[in-house]
């Protein structure tokens, strides 16, 4: 049975007591209470859980997409700017289109197109697990009666087409010849005379550290009694925010890193608080850029992060120990990085004998 009450906003709260259950929702105008009324009833008899306000409203894959936005700010946790951007697309490409239209035929042809423009098929796997997400939250959250089934079915055909896909890891380091060469032009200070980028270059092998994260450490961040270096909002695609992790400074993969920070703290700037107080993407230029002039291919500023963590496992430390220092937190995700090179056993015996 369905109870109206006028409230002192002039909106209608109804709410609904049948067969045990109990639903309610507030309305501006008392047509649209006792018709949400009739139709929850209805759907309690038929044993389905009854659609709440904002769900009954809900017409178009845009709506869902807005939803789903708007619940997870309610709940302090707002998409981050890659997924943010994804869903943009995905409203400015498919939010038209009525939920019940959004069937596998035009989730396949979405994908094709996409692909067309130019995203490879991890961007386009991403495409589509933001298409369920957006599904199974309606479903699971305002009861709203979908399938995922179109979904699933037009991954599995854009997958048979080659067209969606895992990323291959990346497995490149550079040679000993690469990083001296590299070394060697940025100690000559022609290119980049602002950033010192031979010392960045051998603090990212020595920490293991991301580019963003070197450009984003601060001297209140460092420790010198303790060797201790605290990264700040360290990347966890569990956890965006508020984790902070502190790492030792050593000096076991061929280049000390405390003793990198006191050369740096010559160049301290005034009213910059950055131990590396420059920007993280001119450095990543900078790299690319020496690594067009000496002719090396295929290598990124981010192997180095995949250099040093190679180098902590040649140094003989446990993958326990590893990821106190890249801050690894799945073990399994260190796998990629133990592309170990067969030299270093001699180096790891003979620090055992010695």
């Amino acid at each position: 049975m369905a109870t109206f009450t006028r409230l002192s906003s002039g909106s209608w709260r109804v709410q609904v007591r049948r067969k045990g259950r109990y639903v309610a929702e507030t309305f501006v105008r008392h047509d649209h209470a006792r018709e949400w009324a009739t139709e929850a009833e209805s759907q309690i008899d038929r044993g389905r859980a009854p659609v709440g306000n904002r769900a009954r409203g809900t017409k178009t894959f845009g709506d869902l997409i807005d939803m789903h936005i708007d619940d997870m700010k309610d709940v302090g946790k707002p998409p981050g700017r890659s997924k943010s951007a994804t869903l943009e697309m995905l409203h400015r490409e498919l939010g038209a289109f009525k939920v019940s239209e959004l069937d596998r035929e035009k989730l396949i042809k979405f994908g094709r197109a996409r692909s067309k423009q130019g995203a490879g098929p991890v961007t386009l796997s991403m495409d589509i697990g933001a298409i369920r997400l957006a599904f199974s939250h309606a479903i699971a959250v305002h009861g709203i009666e979908l399938s995922v089934e179109p979904v699933d079915m037009a991954r599995i055909a854009l997958k048979r087409l080659g067209l969606v896909g895992k990323s291959n890891e990346r497995d490149r380091r550079p040679t000993e010849d690469e990083i001296d060469r590299l070394l060697m032009r940025f100690e000559l200070r022609s290119n980049c005379p602002e950033i010192p980028m031979a010392r960045v270059m051998k603090f990212a092998i020595a920490t293991a550290m991301r580019q963003e994260e070197i450009f984003r450490v601060t001297w209140s961040d460092f420790d010198k009694p303790t060797k201790m270096l605290t990264i700040r909002d360290r990347k966890d695609p569990r956890q965006k925010k508020g984790n902070d992790q502190e790492i030792p400074l050593l000096a076991v993969s061929g280049y000390d890193a405390l003793a990198l920070i006191e050369e740096q703290s010559l160049q301290r700037k005034d009213g910059d608080d950055r131990i590396f107080p420059y920007n993280h993407k001119s450095a990543g230029a900078n790299f690319t850029r020496a690594c067009q002039a000496l002719e090396i291919e295929n290598l990124h500023f981010h192997d180095l992060r995949h250099e040093g963590t190679s180098r902590l496992f040649e140094a003989g430390l446990a993958i326990q120990q590893v990821a106190l220092v890249t801050g690894h937190k799945d073990w399994k995700m260190l796998k990629r990085y133990t592309h170990l090179k067969a030299s270093s056993l001699h180096k790891f015996f003979e620090g055992k004998i010695a």
